[in-house]
C-alpha cells in the first residue's frame, strides 16, 4: 500500500513539474512575426479566434496552450478592436498589449499659418483615417455654425488610431482654438479697435501670414492696430492673396491691389470679413496685447525681417533701401 502511496506521489511530482515547464514554456514562447507588424484586431474578435488567425500566418505553433494559460487568467480573453502593432516579444505580451488597447497611433499637423484649403488637402492624405468630412456642410459638421470654418482649427500635432474620423480630429482642433481664444480674450488689452473676439481671430491671421519671424508678431501687431485706430487700411498683401484663391500664382499683380474683393485691404476698411489663415496662440496673444508704438509702416527686407517706420517718408526710404539692395544682390 506504501508503494503504491509513494507511487502516486511521485507521479503527481513528474506530472506537476512536465506541466510547469510546459506552463513557463507557454508564457516565454516569442511571437514570430517579422519586426513592427501592423495587425487589425476586429470589433468581435475572441481569444481563440485571435489565436487561430496568428497560428494560419505561422506566427505561433499551437492554440491550446494559450487557451490553458487563458483560462488560468481570464483577463487575457478581453480583446480591444484595433489596429496594433505586434512584435518578436513573448505571445502573452503582445496579446496584453491588446488587452489594453495600445493601438498604433498616428499623427496629422495643422501647421501655424495653414489656410483651410491646406489643412483639408492634407486631412484628405492622412493614413488610416476614416474620410467623413461634407465640404457642403463643413462648417455644420464641425463648429456647429454657419460661420466659416477659416481660422477655427488650432495648430497642433494631433494623434489618432486607425479608424477615428477626420471630423472628429478637426472637431478637437476647433475646441482647442476655441478655449485658446476665450482665454486671451478675456486678458486683452484696454481700448483695442477690436470689437469681438472673432475680430481677434482674424487679427491674429493676418499677423501669422506677415510674420517671417516669430518675433516680430507683437510689433506687426503693433502697426496694424495703430492703423485701425488711425482710420487707415490694414493694406496687406496676404489678404489680397486669400482673396484671389486658386487665381492667385504667386505673384502680386498691379491689378490685383486695385480690384475688388471683400479681402483686399487695400480696397477695403477694417478687417476682411473672416480670418484667412489658422493663427498660433502667440498671434493671437499679440493681437490682444499689442506692445504700445507708433510704428505703422513696415517693409520686408529680405531676410525674414522687417523695417518699421513711424512715417510714410521713412517708409518710402526704407522701401529704396530694399530696393537698391536687392539689386545689388541680382548684380
Amino acid at each position: 500500500m506504501l508503494k503504491v502511496i509513494t507511487s502516486i506521489l511521485v507521479l503527481a511530482l513528474v506530472v506537476t513539474a512536465i506541466g510547469y515547464q510546459q506552463l513557463q514554456a507557454t508564457i516565454t514562447s516569442t511571437l514570430m512575426v517579422p519586426a513592427n507588424t501592423q495587425f487589425e484586431v476586429k470589433k468581435g474578435t475572441g481569444f481563440n479566434q485571435l489565436c487561430q488567425q496568428w497560428q494560419a500566418k505561422n506566427w505561433l505553433e499551437h492554440c491550446f496552450k494559450y487557451q490553458v494559460v487563458a483560462k488560468l487568467d481570464p483577463s487575457l480573453t478581453d480583446l480591444k478592436a484595433g489596429l496594433y502593432e505586434l512584435d518578436s516579444g513573448t505571445v502573452l505580451d503582445n496579446i496584453r498589449r491588446i488587452n489594453q488597447g495600445e493601438q498604433v497611433s498616428f499623427s496629422f499637423t495643422i501647421i501655424e499659418g495653414q489656410t483651410l484649403r491646406d489643412v483639408l488637402a492634407s486631412i484628405e492624405q492622412a493614413p488610416n483615417l476614416h474620410q467623413d468630412l461634407e465640404l457642403e456642410k463643413l462648417s455644420q459638421q464641425i463648429i456647429d455654425s454657419d460661420q466659416h470654418l477659416e481660422g477655427w482649427l488650432y495648430p497642433d500635432t494631433y494623434h489618432y488610431h486607425a479608424g477615428d474620423s477626420a471630423s472628429s480630429l478637426l472637431k478637437r482642433a476647433h475646441l482647442i482654438m476655441q478655449r485658446t481664444l476665450d482665454d486671451a480674450w478675456q486678458q486683452r488689452a484696454e481700448d483695442l479697435p477690436l470689437n469681438s473676439a472673432y475680430e481677434a481671430l482674424i487679427m491674429a491671421s493676418i499677423i501669422e501670414k506677415e510674420t517671417g519671424l516669430a518675433s516680430e508678431r507683437p510689433m506687426i501687431a503693433s502697426v496694424f492696430t495703430n492703423r485701425l485706430n488711425s482710420n487707415m487700411r490694414l493694406q496687406t498683401d496676404p489678404t489680397v492673396i486669400y482673396g484671389l484663391g486658386t487665381a492667385y500664382d504667386g505673384d502680386i499683380k498691379r491689378k490685383d491691389l486695385t480690384s475688388y474683393t471683400p479681402y483686399n485691404t487695400y480696397k477695403i476698411n477694417g478687417l476682411p470679413p473672416t480670418p484667412i489663415a489658422m493663427p498660433s496662440k502667440a498671434a493671437i496673444l499679440a493681437a490682444l496685447n499689442p506692445p504700445e508704438s507708433d510704428f505703422v509702416y513696415f517693409v520686408a527686407k529680405g531676410d525674414g525681417s522687417h523695417q518699421f517706420s513711424k512715417t510714410l517718408k521713412a517708409h518710402n526710404k526704407a522701401v529704396q533701401d530694399y530696393l537698391r539692395y536687392q539689386k545689388q544682390l541680382s548684380n
